[in-house]
């Protein structure tokens, strides 16, 4: 578990809420989809390579091989590294700035001004854990789509599956206002 007490303030700044994402597994509503497409490309690309290994020559067998790694990537191991970026995430709302901070190897920060906030889109579940996302959700085919695979690369800043959602959001509503 990261220090999610110290963030990089700016001087006058003070923490008015703090917090990181659930650290299992997320399945969203579009794993509907992406969970049978990913079967299917992993099933076919594990039968193709089973059979190109036992009947083709070598360079017809390292073709198939890409197709088998991202196979996998999508089905299972998109889950394993989302899980494992979001270890290292903390999430701040300061009386300045939200702020997404990955703290991991080399620590990267994202920040957006409290008064200058995007469109915020929140996504609460039945158990009042949700997501707060800063800016508008792109759709399929706006050139950033990865963030559909794994949340955890979408470019937008947001606060994935945090607790109490309502209330993060509505204390970052009287940020803006004050």
């Amino acid at each position: 578990m990261i220090d999610t007490a110290k963030p990089q303030l700016l001087p006058g700044e003070r923490v008015v809420w703090g917090g990181q994402p659930y650290a299992g597994f997320i399945f969203r509503p579009i794993e509907v989809f992406l969970i049978p497409f990913s079967l299917l490309w992993g099933g076919f690309a594990l039968f193709w390579n089973v059979s190109a290994w036992t009947t083709a020559d070598l360079s017809f067998n390292l073709f198939g091989l890409p197709f088998l790694i991202a196979g996998l990537y999508i089905t299972f191991g998109r889950f394993l590294v989302d899980i494992s970026l979001r270890k290292n995430l903390a999430y701040f709302v300061t009386n300045k700035r939200i702020l997404v901070e990955r703290r991991s190897s080399g620590s990267n920060t994202k920040s957006l001004d409290i008064k200058r906030l995007p469109v915020l889109e929140i996504d609460e579940r039945s158990d009042g854990s949700g997501t707060i996302r800063f800016g508008s959700s792109g759709g399929w085919f706006t050139g950033n789509n990865f963030g559909i695979w794994q949340p955890t690369f979408d470019p937008t800043p947001q606060f994935i599956r945090i607790p109490n959602v309502r209330s993060v959001y509505q204390t970052i509503q009287k940020q803006t206002e004050s």
